[in-house]
């Protein structure tokens, strides 16, 4: 309990400031302050303690519906480890590797036109992704350049403005609403579960493009992170509530100077996520080291260690 408080002591000042640059209100000061001090503390103590044992570069996914709130806990993490425990910490979002809208234009008239659309397993550059694992986790560490997206533009940035990585990272947190995802049995594919599949994916291709990528490609670069934290919505219902919560934020961001989604855009927008997030919640929900349990106003319920 005497180094929690240490960790809290030194290291509560930047939250606060960081909740500030944020904008981010939703809860009393009282309420994030205790959040902090036993919820995210404890967890970067675990994660510090894995490095310790792993005693080489620690590659974790955090996983998370959208608008969950998982790129915040990712900044919080990594506040933490660095202030505290002095470690070198880069965080990656899997969004980041999304194909460029070129190229999921090219997708989009060979295999299936929902493939314009970014989000689902095929959309990312697994090459990309499995380059940087390889890279940070290597013994032999070279300067790496990995990609930016812009998600207002919805394609990919110039390389010159690509995230620049100099030294070897001690700990990775790679986040992304897809990380860790397995694939179905084909005969579950065959019942569409929103109108999105069962208008515009009669014959099952795009599903089944899908399907294939998380047994083969996805399968492969996630059997490379060492362990996983996941962040359990308490349903699919509320993660259109999130996600309309975090495109008013992008809108209050770039003061409508850039293309934003409206809520009928957003309503199907995460139809294109709903199969997938619903098997995590399935699957990573009993399989993940760690599990944040959500309420549906974006608090912490409890905490759950599995190893």
């Amino acid at each position: 309990m005497q180094l929690i408080n240490e960790c809290f002591n030194k290291t509560k000042g930047e939250y606060l400031n960081f909740l500030s640059r944020e904008k981010i209100y939703t809860r009393s000061r009282a309420t994030n302050i205790k959040s902090f001090k036993n919820i995210y503390i404890p967890i970067a103590f675990w994660i510090n303690n894995k490095y310790k044992n792993n005693g080489k570069t620690l590659l974790l996914g955090l996983s998370a519906s959208q608008g969950s709130g998982k790129t915040t806990i990712a900044a919080i993490l990594r506040i933490i480890l660095k202030i505290f425990f002095k470690r070198n910490v880069c965080v990656v979002s899997i969004d980041d590797f999304y194909k460029k809208l070129s190229d999921r234009k090219k997708m989009a008239k060979q295999n299936h036109p929902l493939f314009k659309t970014r989000g689902v397993p095929g959309t990312h550059d697994t090459h990309l992704i499995h380059c940087f694992f390889k890279s940070v986790k290597g013994r032999k560490f070279k300067k790496i350049k990995i990609p930016r997206f812009d998600k207002a533009t919805d394609d990919r940035m110039k390389k010159n403005k690509w995230y620049y990585i100099k030294k070897k990272p001690e700990i990775v947190i790679f986040e992304g609403w897809c990380v860790g995802a397995k694939p179905e049995n084909n005969s579950s594919l065959r019942k569409p579960i929103n109108h999105l599949e069962k208008y515009e994916d009669q014959d099952l291709v795009w599903r089944k493009f899908v399907n294939e990528k998380l047994k083969k490609e996805y399968k492969k670069i996630f059997s490379m992170i060492d362990h996983y934290i996941f962040m359990k919505a308490p349903s699919f219902k509320i993660v259109f509530k999130w996600r309309l919560l975090q495109e008013n934020k992008l809108k209050k961001k770039y003061n409508k100077r850039k293309k934003i989604m409206s809520y009928n855009e957003i309503k199907k927008f995460i139809m294109f996520y709903q199969r997938i997030t619903l098997q995590m919640i399935k699957d990573l929900g009993k399989s993940a080291a760690i599990v944040i349990f959500l309420k549906k106003n974006h608090e912490i319920k409890k905490v759950s260690y599995r190893m």
